[in-house]
């Protein structure tokens, strides 16, 4: 008798109300973030209404490809993994200076056409790197992507910002109230339930939300049934050479930012990344910034929220995320549905975020656990990377000094902190090291390598005895 091999959860299909049920979670957990892209531009180039909420449907219909690209592929392109694509936030500021100095969205097209390419032709070499990015490393970039996700939840759980009510304290109640649900419903709905945690927590704040007025769906009405995204339907796309230098910026730390979220996500389904898997998400990335130019969007990167989701639920088939892919080409298809969605008030995408983010952050605690820390410095490789990171999360004009590349790189803490955590690595454990003049079984070093400290200053104790050192 010949038996099949036994499927990857990476691989296999739930049945289909799961797969909706899933899927329509990852959507709810990207939606705002999605979105925020396209309305951040377009309100600082102060576009019509009309305008703005086309660039918001043309983003989701690309999502939505770029997230089939990414979970299902073709031949070298997509990673095959559970991975939601977005707008990534590092291109936010390049692309309004691109387009309020001159150029306008055809400048803003044509470097997002050139990056995307780039990256494509650059997701090879950075498949090779791979190698750079040990325990040590990928634990702490993940750490770093949760704990630099949370205040954006922060802002969700005070009413988002910007709002006219924001810090009141029903929003925060609001928040609260659907943590508590997500939690609940984790920690004694049945086993399916329990997987949807967050999809219920935000239906029934979103109830509450209503019922409370926090909320309308006036918008709805207003949304058109049926929207068509057309190729350059701002204008041809024009080639300005600072435009394109500073996008290439914006494709490299994208490149480090998605490796990061990469890496979380093959820990997470224990099904690790591996060169060849890395360079084919990277390429999936540029392809689908390429398309981004072409129909009137921005450049896409992995989402870290999704990724703390597929932690926090356990549910790896990279089939439920394709499903979500299919949902947001739907959305960019039929605005009237994108309305529904973009009604869910802020709080309660909040509450559930804080969920997720959190879940992001653990993963790499708990990647960090396979470190050793004792008799080396690894602890200083850490705790230099993670404070690095959060230096533009907790005070975000810190570099408006610098040049605006610089800026591009060290504003986002997850690549600050990914590049950080590189160069230490590669500076305390493989550059060869200093020989050191401590006897093999002097105590001092004993003593503090078994806390975790580097060795040092143990000449202190050689005159000692043993005793005395203790």
């Amino acid at each position: 008798m010949t038996t099949t091999a036994p499927v990857h959860p990476v691989d296999e299909v739930p049945p289909a109300r799961q797969l909706a049920a899933f899927g329509l979670q990852h959507v709810l957990a990207m939606y705002a973030g999605a979105v925020a892209v396209p309305l951040i531009v377009g309100g600082a180039m102060k576009l019509s209404p009309a305008d703005l909420a086309y660039l918001i449907t043309a983003d989701l219909l690309v999502c939505g490809i770029a997230t089939l690209i990414q979970c299902i592929g073709f031949w070298r392109f997509g990673v095959r993994l559970p991975i939601m694509q977005g707008c990534t936030f590092a291109a936010v500021s390049p692309m309004v200076l691109i387009g309020t100095t001159g150029g306008g969205l055809p400048a803003i097209y044509g470097s997002v056409i050139v990056a995307g390419l780039a990256i494509v032709l650059l997701a090879p070499v950075f498949g090779r790197l791979l190698r750079f990015f040990p325990p040590l490393v990928t634990g702490t970039v993940i750490l770093i992507i949760g704990i630099s996700l949370l205040p954006v939840a922060g802002n969700w759980v005070a009413g988002g910002v910007g709002a006219k009510d924001f810090g009141e304290p029903r929003n925060i109640a609001l928040a609260a109230f659907v943590l508590a649900v997500v939690l609940g419903v984790q920690r004694f709905a049945p086993a399916f339930l329990s997987r949807i945690a967050v999809l219920t927590g935000i239906v029934v704040g979103l109830v509450v939300a209503v019922l409370f007025e926090f909320t309308d769906f006036g918008g709805v009405g207003d949304a058109d049934w049926v929207g068509i995204s057309t190729p350059f339907h701002f204008g041809a796309p024009t080639f300005e050479a600072s435009a394109i230098i500073s996008m290439l910026v914006v494709a490299l730390v994208t490149m480090t930012e998605t490796t990061g979220d990469l890496i979380a996500v093959g820990e997470l389904t224990g099904r690790k990344v591996e060169p060849r898997s890395l360079s084919d998400g990277l390429r999936a990335d540029g392809l689908s910034t390429v398309l981004g130019g072409v129909f009137n969007t921005f450049p896409y990167t992995a989402y870290a929220q999704n990724v703390g989701l597929v932690g926090m639920t356990r549910v790896r088939s990279r089939w439920v995320v394709a499903t979500a892919g299919g949902v947001l080409v739907l959305l960019g298809l039929l605005p009237k549905l994108g309305a529904v969605v973009a009604a869910i008030p802020a709080p309660v995408l909040g509450g559930a975020g804080l969920v997720m983010f959190g879940t992001v952050a653990a993963s790499g605690l708990r990647t960090l656990t396979q470190v050793d820390f004792k008799g080396n410095h690894n602890l200083t490789v850490v705790a230099v990377s993670v404070a690095v990171g959060m230096l533009p999360v907790g005070v975000p004009t810190i570099y408006e000094k610098f040049p605006d590349w610089f800026q591009t790189v060290m504003n986002s803490g997850i690549s600050a902190g990914c590049l950080t955590a590189i160069v230490l690595n590669l500076l305390f454990n493989h550059l060869p090291a200093k020989e050191r003049s401590v006897p093999a079984a002097d105590p001092a070093r004993s003593a503090t390598e078994a806390v975790g400290l580097p060795g040092g200053g143990a000449e202190q104790g050689v005159d000692k005895s043993r005793e005395e050192v203790v």
